[in-house]
């Protein structure tokens, strides 16, 4: 018996070097999480138990339990790298089959999705027509390819200042191409259903009524509509009108009628001089895929030259009861398992999930030097079980040499 117990301890002190050395093969690897082995006590347990006397009968491996604490975050500057800062693992579909994983080196095969060094698709929550993300379903996070559709501009907002101090124009009716006829003039571009652009132009005239002025606009140098009265309060403030729904106007290269509202309600009139604090609008040309952007939130958006950021998904974290329940499969994947209880799938920044940092990869949480310590007191727990059978080697010569 006193072998048996010996050779159990050699075998266990070899699996722990075995565990050992599977974590510092693997200190580089990404989002690879240590593994400890634990021991238990043997004892023969007979019918009616144990007696006060009874001796143990060696040990044995109980398990290998991996630890899933932080890995340090690693800045590689790729803008398809992900690292989970705090709870939970990517949710990745390996051809129908869903796993998990803390590795978040992607890249995207010859379709453009988004996938692991093994192949594996990275799962995220679709776009829904309100603008925020379906987290009832799933689907497989792909680049698109070609353009970004244009948009036609619908809006344009415009924040002036214009001068309280101002004269009217020596010089009259208004000809946008005498500057003798208005006081000042701003010009913006927008956009057609077909994304072409357009100039559109914004001139003032002053009136001889206090605090009022004629807003004339023009398209292509064609006049849209007639002039707009703008009316400023003795304050300063304009009292109307705030919103100016202009005629549509009609381009020649077939597209659409291009139905803009300007909105006025911030401008104002102080001072003397003429100034612009804002000037947008909400249309935009067709554009080309320029790069991706993570946010910490896991939202990930396909940055476009002309300026659109359109997002594809919200990347879908799972996390886990006990997540040493799970089983490894390899290739820094493991899948759900009866111990590891059902999955709680959920987004980046909400309870019990950590943050996405894009642009980092998660580094293994293996410590060399806690493994060296390890690899030296398993070493030590080998050679002191096989001195034990030397020893009881001996003994039983002893006892067989008695005459």
């Amino acid at each position: 018996m006193s072998f048996r117990i010996s050779i159990s301890g050699m075998n266990a002190a070899s699996s722990d070097l075995e565990v050992t050395a599977h974590n510092i093969a693997n200190v580089n690897t990404t989002g690879f999480k240590s593994s400890r082995a634990e021991f238990a006590d043997v004892f023969a347990v007979s019918t009616y138990g144990l007696s006060q006397n009874a001796i143990g009968a060696g040990v044995r491996l109980a398990a290998v339990a991996q630890q899933f604490s932080q890995g340090n975050i690693d800045f590689t500057g790729r803008a398809l790298d992900m690292a989970i800062s705090g709870q939970g693992f990517f949710t990745l579909s390996d051809k129908g089959n869903i796993v998990y994983s803390r590795a978040g080196n992607f890249g995207t095969d010859r379709d453009g999705y988004i996938v692991n060094p093994s192949g594996q698709r990275l799962q995220v929550f679709a776009p829904n027509a309100a603008g925020g993300f379906d987290t009832g379903r799933m689907s497989d996070l792909r680049i698109p390819n070609g353009d970004a559709p244009p948009a036609a501009t619908s809006k344009v907002t415009i924040e002036t200042n214009l001068p309280a101090s101002a004269s009217v124009p020596t010089a009259s009716p208004f000809d946008p191409n005498d500057p003798t006829t208005y006081n000042q003039t701003t010009s913006i571009t927008i956009y057609d259903s077909l994304g072409a652009a357009h100039t559109q132009a914004q001139y003032y005239v002053k009136t001889a009524n206090p605090n009022e002025w004629q807003l004339y606009t023009y398209i292509d140098g064609t006049a849209v509509g007639p002039a707009q009265t703008l009316q400023y309060s003795n304050a300063g403030a304009l009292t109307s009108p705030a919103q100016i729904t202009l005629p549509p106007y009609t381009p020649a290269n077939g597209s659409a009628p291009i139905n803009v509202t300007l909105d006025l309600g911030n401008s104002t009139q102080y001072g003397n001089t003429f100034s612009i604090q804002t000037q947008t609008q909400d249309g935009h040309a067709t554009g080309r895929i320029t790069g991706i952007d993570i946010s910490p939130e896991g939202v990930v958006s396909a940055r476009y030259t002309n300026g659109v950021a359109q997002p594809l998904g919200q990347v879908a974290l799972t996390n886990f009861p006990n997540p040493q329940g799970l089983q490894s499969l390899g290739n820094n994947a493991w899948a759900e398992t009866y111990n590891s209880g059902q999955p709680l799938r959920g987004q980046a920044g909400s309870s019990d999930f950590g943050m996405i940092q894009g642009g980092g990869l998660e580094a293994s949480n293996v410590d060399l030097t806690e493994q060296l310590v390890n690899m030296i007191t398993a070493q030590r727990n080998f050679q002191a079980n096989a001195q034990m059978i030397q020893t009881q080697d001996q003994i039983a010569q002893t006892v067989i040499n008695i005459r």
